[in-house]
Formats: C-alpha cells, structure tokens, sequence
C-alpha cells in the first residue's frame, strides 16, 4: 500500500486490512473442483489478476474443505431412501512411495420425492464384504432405516453386506454395469449388434420371458461367438431377476442410470486431468468439491419418477408411505 498520510488511498483489489480480496477463496475452490492443479491454479491468477500466490497458499485454501469433507461425511441422513446406487471408479493415489490404484465407491439416493442425495464417498484400495458391512452400518448409524431398492455393480460380497443389514432391501444388479461387461468380450465391430441382441433380455415381460431370451442369445450366432456373455448373466442372474418385478416406469431409472453416469463422468474428467494424486486427502478434496458442485445443480426429479412413485407405493406399501409422510 503506497504512503497515504491523509488515508485517502483505498485499493480496489484487496480492500484495507484484509489478506485477500472477497471470494477469493470460492475462486480457488472453483478452480480446483475444475481439475486444476495448484501450479495451474498460480499460473491462472497471475494472468488473469496480474498478482502472485504461492503454491502453499492454495493448498492452504483448499485444505480447509477437509473440514467441511468430515462434517459432510458425517451429517445425518433421511431414514428411508426408495431407490440407492453404489457406483465406483478408479484413481491414482500414491501411497508409500508407489502409484496404486484405488477405489472411490460413491452412493447416490433418490427420495421419496425424486429429489437426488449423494450420501457418502469412501476411498478404498481393497475391497470385501468387511468393507461393504462397514459402509452399510456406517449409514445406518448416520439415520437409514430402511432401502427399498439397492442397485450395485455385481461386487463380490456387496448384495449379502447390504441385506445383512438392510435385511428388507431389493438388491439389484446393475443393467448397464452387466451390459457394459458383456460388451468387454466384443470386438468393437460386432458392439452395436450384439448390445441389440442382448436388449430381448432386459426388456422381457417376465423373469420366465427373460430367460428364455437368454437361452435364446445363448443359442444364436452371437451367444455362440461370444459364451462369456451368457455366462456372465448366468453368474448374475439371482440379482438380475428382482428387476422383472417392476413395472416398466421403474424399470427405465433402474436401467437408465443417467444421473450415476453423468456425475462419474464429471469425476472421470476431473481425475483425468490430474493424472494421479499425491494422498488420499488430496483425492477427496477433489472428489468432494467435483460432488458437491454436480449436486447443487440438481433440482428436478427424473422424469420417470412420477409414475414410478404410484408404482412404488403398490410394491413396498408401507415402507413407501412412511418415506412420503
């Protein structure tokens, strides 16, 4: 601040007695939450604003929503949750001196009222039934009582975590998940047809119907060419069967999984542009802004959801009605 001995002098940029100017840490944050690095961060603040920051200083800023992460992490939930997805992805963390990969389990709610809630995320390298038993307490001791429908990835252990202890959830695997494996089999070629031979099975009537149809891929070219298809639904088919008791309006939001897919792919671009993290913290400081940015963006329900709601009352009864009070 130049010498000023009338007090006549106000800066602009950073007003008297103030370390830096307002919001700029919303700015730092904003910017982090887009996947920038702290150097990246400098290097944008000294083009745009013309003034130097250290990289310590941003870290600085952005380390004080670890606070916020534990508060997040740790507030109460609603005690009844119709329909929850458990989705994970991949990241690089280094750990020890070594880049492992690590997994980011995340679990989407929708509420009675078609309003979306992200419950939690936890950061885990090793996963098992112990880790899923702890997360499925973990959520009960924050407040949920009761899902009505649980829809997972086909993880080793996670549906006989849940009902352990939700003991009344639906487990459901993942239709996009189980396509999305089915293709991995395929040539990039022969993806179209065979993901159109497969839908005879998902969009069957009954369970009855859906396996005939999948005795029926399993017969033709297709199932012929590629047998690990048929027996990766085979393999899945006790969490598959649960989706034919609902009627097609439920059917599409468990199938059509738009916003799961949307929010991962929001966090893949942010991890993308990382390349890999220095610590677990530092994973979920970005990890949580990315979330915390993707879910104040929600507002609508999804559009199947009024429907579904009549739907769910006449399957879960009660259990539905108490959600809605």
């Amino acid at each position: 601040m130049p010498r000023d001995r009338q007090a006549r002098f106000d800066p602009q940029l950073i007003a008297k007695y103030q370390r830096r100017f307002p919001g700029f840490d919303d700015k730092i944050i904003s910017m982090y939450a887009r996947g920038m690095s702290t150097r990246e961060i400098v290097g944008h603040l000294r083009e745009l604003y013309g003034i130097d920051v250290s990289p310590d200083l941003i870290s600085a800023v952005t380390n004080a929503v670890l606070e916020e992460v534990s508060a997040w992490q740790a507030r109460p939930l609603e005690a009844i949750y119709p329909l929850v997805f458990f989705d994970a992805l991949r990241v690089k963390i280094r750990d020890e001196g070594m880049v492992r990969n690590k997994a980011v389990h995340i679990a989407l709610g929708v509420r009675a009222d078609g309003t979306k809630e992200i419950l939690g995320l936890w950061l885990e390298q090793n996963e098992g039934a112990k880790f899923w038993l702890r997360v499925m307490n973990e959520l009960k001791n924050r407040g949920v009582e009761d899902l009505l429908i649980a829809v997972v990835d086909g993880l080793k252990g996670f549906p006989e975590a849940i009902t352990a202890v939700f003991p009344q959830a639906t487990v459901q695997t993942c239709i996009v998940h189980l396509l999305r494996h089915s293709l991995d089999f395929v040539s990039w070629k022969d993806r179209k047809p065979v993901a159109a031979a497969l839908k005879g099975i998902y969009r069957a009537v009954d369970a009855t119907a859906g396996e005939a149809a999948l005795a029926a891929f399993e017969e033709s070219f297709w199932g012929q060419k590629y047998p690990a298809i048929g027996q990766s639904w085979r393999r899945a088919w006790s969490e598959v069967v649960p989706f034919y008791a609902f009627p097609g309006d439920v059917r599409r939001i468990l199938y059509t999984t738009n916003a799961i897919e949307a929010l991962n792919a929001k966090l893949r671009r942010a991890v993308r542009a990382r390349g890999h993290f220095p610590s677990d913290e530092a994973a979920t400081k970005l990890l949580f802004l990315v979330l915390n940015r993707s879910e104040n963006q929600w507002i609508m329900p999804p559009r199947e959801w009024s429907m579904a709601k009549s739907q769910f009352a006449v399957l879960f009864g009660e259990r539905f009605t108490i959600a809605m009070a």
